[in-house]
């Protein structure tokens, strides 16, 4: 059930958003480029690295990891490879992610089976399968979602286990710190305060001593070191570079994070956990009675109090997201799935049970309604994405057969759908118009091929400037054919819009009151205020009609 919902997700909505961008472009430049130019002593072939690699020219803040792009792209490359269009090679590449994380939570959920039975663990797959955050998210290219399956996993190590030794239940511990440890290395470094309690909680249970505590945090340490440091510093061209502790630099020792916005000390209690968990009856009623009921209280203790532990720590830091708390959902969900499990194996004696019983089927149903309706909403937030493909169908029409079309994208269009896997022809060299298409010189594309679409017959060079001083140069938009700009008002010159995609806008809350007032707020469907909904593609007039239409 979790992979079929995790695909519906993509398959539904298949475009990405500006903090999925370092991954997302990543894996493309690895696909479709390789790494081998990093190795090149060759000054050309040096020189091209910022044609072909985006992040040596959209560097962001502080550098991000490449050990999950390459670990993506290289289990995509065989499928991706198979399949030339650009746009299902994003796809593949997302799916993997998703199937990876849904075999880390099948693998959890079997864990579940073992320790409490079947039926338990058919309630925490309802419950997490109809939820919607972690099902959509699951094949975004997060660092906190390629780090998401990896902590499952650990968590799967702490379930227990009928019949395992005490060597055994040191064993799994063990793995657990380890794996931990080399996550947070490596994709997030706050995962240190998920470390934290665990630790105490298996000193001041005996189930480990200090010594194997600190020789598996070595060991996890170096594990992750060892893979983040090569591969990035050559990736990233800087000699050592370890980015997870660049991020942690930035934004805890530095406190940038706080720029990104700041929340009240109880979000992740009041907000984030609830909207996760998504179906109420999961924190209103399973959690609690999981709690009340002797034979399950001290499971449920044992993986329950170091993960809100972790979220308390979390609450300190002032700037706040619902996905730096994502890896205790399943760990919550499996103290819900043991409340529900109870009242559904004891519905037969009370009238009291059937009743909660019912209720429960009936806020799964709702759940997976919900979740739709969120999915059907959520989708129609990529019009960077959509403007593009409407570009791509228009372009033609206007564009002798092999003409280099110059296009601009603005920020916010960048921001909301747009990748490389999106652009025809793939990201090349600079394209010189001289050479004829047949010619050896011809810039190449992906898979070697051509720089060009077959089906459009055109070369496409695309722009992403987003310097303020360039962008009041009336010089710097007479080189472009096409602009997709959120405000037309602020593109330079004669130019006629020639389409516009409408997007998602928020939902409202109307008082009569409000009707005539252009000062109703929007909002996304995780309640974040979000700009206005709609995106306009202007043409520069080259045919005299079209100049008469905006003179």
């Amino acid at each position: 059930l979790i992979p079929a919902v995790i695909l519906l997700h993509l398959v539904c909505a298949p475009y990405t958003k500006v903090e999925e961008s370092f991954n997302i472009q990543a894996t493309h430049d690895i696909l479709n480029h390789g790494v081998r130019d990093f190795f090149s002593p060759n000054e050309p072939s040096r020189v091209q690295l910022k044609d072909h690699y985006d992040h040596l020219t959209f560097t962001g803040p502080v550098p991000r990891t490449f050990v999950g792009a390459l670990a993506l792209a290289g289990v995509s490359w065989p499928f991706s490879k198979a399949i030339g269009d650009a746009v299902s090679q994003q796809i593949i590449v997302r799916a993997v992610l998703g199937f990876w994380n849904a075999a880390c939570l099948n693998y959890y959920r079997n864990g579940v089976a073992q320790a409490w039975g079947t039926n338990t663990a058919n309630w925490f797959v309802l419950f997490q399968a109809s939820g919607f955050h972690i099902m959509y998210y699951a094949s975004r290219t997060l660092p906190n979602i390629f780090a998401f399956g990896l902590v499952t996993i650990a968590f799967g190590k702490l379930l227990p286990t009928l019949q395992s030794s005490s060597a055994s239940h040191t064993t799994r511990r063990k793995t657990f710190l380890t794996l931990l440890t080399s996550t947070g290395v490596i994709f997030r470094s706050e995962l240190a305060l998920l470390l934290i309690p665990r630790t105490l909680h298996f000193l001041l249970r005996r189930e480990l001593s200090l010594s194997q505590i600190i020789s598996s945090g070595i060991l996890g340490f170096l594990i992750g070191i060892s893979l983040t440091v090569p591969i990035d510093s050559l990736l990233w061209q800087r000699f050592p570079l370890w980015p997870e502790f660049s991020t942690f630099s930035y934004n805890i020792l530095h406190s940038q994070s706080s720029n990104w916005g700041t929340s009240p000390w109880h979000f992740y209690l009041t907000s984030a956990l609830p909207r996760l968990l998504f179906n109420p009856l999961t924190y209103i009623l399973c959690i609690p009675l999981s709690f009340t009921q002797p034979a399950l209280r001290c499971a449920v203790a044992d993986f329950m109090v170091p993960n809100l532990a972790f979220v308390l720590l979390y609450s300190l830091q002032p700037h706040k997201e619902w996905r730096f708390v994502i890896y205790v959902i399943p760990p919550l969900l499996t103290a819900a799935a043991l409340g529900a499990n109870w009242i559904w194996t004891r519905r037969a004696k009370t009238l009291t049970n059937r009743l909660l019983a019912l209720a429960l089927i009936v806020s799964v149903a709702g759940s997976f309604a919900a979740s739709t309706l969120m999915l059907a909403v959520s989708r129609l937030n990529y019009p960077g994405a959509d403007a593009l493909h409407r570009l791509h169908a228009l372009a033609p029409a206007h564009h002798a057969p092999g003409a280099m079309v110059h296009v601009h994208m603005d920020t916010l269009a960048c921001m909301t759908g747009i990748t490389r896997f999106l652009q025809l022809p793939p990201p090349s060299p600079v394209l010189l118009p001289s050479p004829p298409p047949s010619s050896p010189a011809t810039p190449k594309g992906q898979n070697g091929d051509p720089g060009i679409n077959n089906a459009t017959n055109l070369f496409y060079i695309y722009d992403k400037s987003e310097n303020e001083i360039q962008l009041l140069d009336p010089l710097f938009w007479a080189r472009f054919d096409w602009v997709l700009a959120e405000s037309p008002e602020r593109v330079i010159g004669r130019w006629v819009v020639v389409d516009t995609v409408d997007s998602y806008e928020g939902w409202r809350v109307v008082r009569p009151s409000d009707f005539g007032s252009s000062d109703i707020e929007g909002r996304d469907v995780d309640g974040e205020k979000i700009p206005g909904g709609m995106w306009e593609m202007a043409r520069k007039g080259h045919v005299k009609g079209l100049m008469d239409a905006v003179e």
